[in-house]
């Protein structure tokens, strides 16, 4: 049955992490670099984050890393030429510094594509993923 759903991997706590490690040993170079900073900002930002990845399958066994908070606040993806990092609820995220420069045209997402060699503004960055995760939170209670 080539229709079939089949089950999402779940990964235990913890794992997660050692998963990701290995993905940016894996990758190396530029893309490895930058995804181990980036992920560092991220942690730094909120140290309550939770490392998970998700969409693991044959094609994609260490999966994508994912970074969540009350929610999904961003995944880190690399490909060829750039390290992609998508934040699930970014048109609804201010970003004075305009780090986003990918996925605009969307009503949900924005992402942030870093080609080799450049550098993302690290005050703006951790200030973007602290309004996500405030983004993510449920709102105050009405007294």
């Amino acid at each position: 049955m080539a229709n079939q759903i089949k089950k999402p991997i779940k990964v235990r706590k913890g794992e997660a992490s050692r998963l990701i490690d290995q993905r940016i040993r894996d990758l190396g170079g530029w893309r490895g670099e930058t995804l181990a900073r980036m992920r560092a900002l991220i942690l730094e930002a909120d140290p309550e984050i939770t490392e998970e990845c998700k969409w693991i399958k044959p094609t994609n066994p260490s999966g994508v890393p994912v970074w969540s908070h009350a929610g999904i606040v961003c995944t880190g993806e690399a490909y060829t030429k750039v390290v992609k990092l998508t934040f699930a609820r970014g048109a609804r995220i201010p970003d004075p510094s305009r780090l986003f420069n990918s996925s605009l045209e969307g009503n949900t997402r924005r992402a942030i594509d870093i080609h080799e060699g450049e550098k993302v503004d690290a005050g703006a960055f951790t200030r973007l993923v602290k309004a996500a995760v405030v983004q993510n939170s449920p709102p105050a209670k009405k007294r």
